[in-house]
């Protein structure tokens, strides 16, 4: 019996020593790897300093550089309490959201639904999210603010390369 106990010790010791860590799962492209860099999220603030809800942005440039390269786009998700649609430039509504890079409005806003082509960028995931992607045109210092008569995001900075 004791020498089945030093056998199990042994056996359970050895097996706890496993070739696999604790980042074992976390494999990442090389997409999803800029895509975490490049992210930056902001609450939205009422006049009245309430959250009114996240905003956060990925610079397209920097993920897929080959592919975006002329103006500056950003992959946009959303949480606001309140619905309300981006600015479109082709349909302006006054309840509009801006986003605004450098005081600038988009030359082109596209809502995308809850999966689409950017969707494996980032973890979070939920139907009370709203997606865009949208483009500016080109600029040399990338300041982005999320706002409307109401409330306003705090400013995102990337930095360009």
């Amino acid at each position: 019996m004791k020498t089945f106990l030093i056998i199990l010790t042994f056996f359970i010791f050895f097996t706890g020593c496993s070739s696999k860590n604790a980042f074992y799962q976390f494999k990442m492209d090389r997409a999803q790897e800029l895509s975490v860099s490049s992210l930056q999220s902001s609450k939205i603030l009422s006049k009245d300093g309430e959250v009114n809800g996240v905003f956060s942005a990925i610079y397209l440039n920097e993920v897929y550089p080959q592919a975006f390269n002329g103006d500056e786009y950003f992959f946009v998700f959303l949480y606001i309490k309140e619905t309300k649609e981006m600015y479109d430039p082709n349909n302006p509504t006054e309840s509009d959201l801006r986003l605004k890079l450098n005081s600038k409005l988009p030359i082109k806003v596209e809502k995308l639904p809850e999966e689409n082509q950017f969707s494996h960028l980032v973890d979070i995931k939920s139907d009370w999210n709203q997606y865009y992607i949208v483009s500016f045109e080109q600029a040399g210092t990338i300041n982005l603010v999320l706002e409307n008569g109401k409330s306003s995001s705090a400013l995102l900075k990337y930095r360009k390369e």
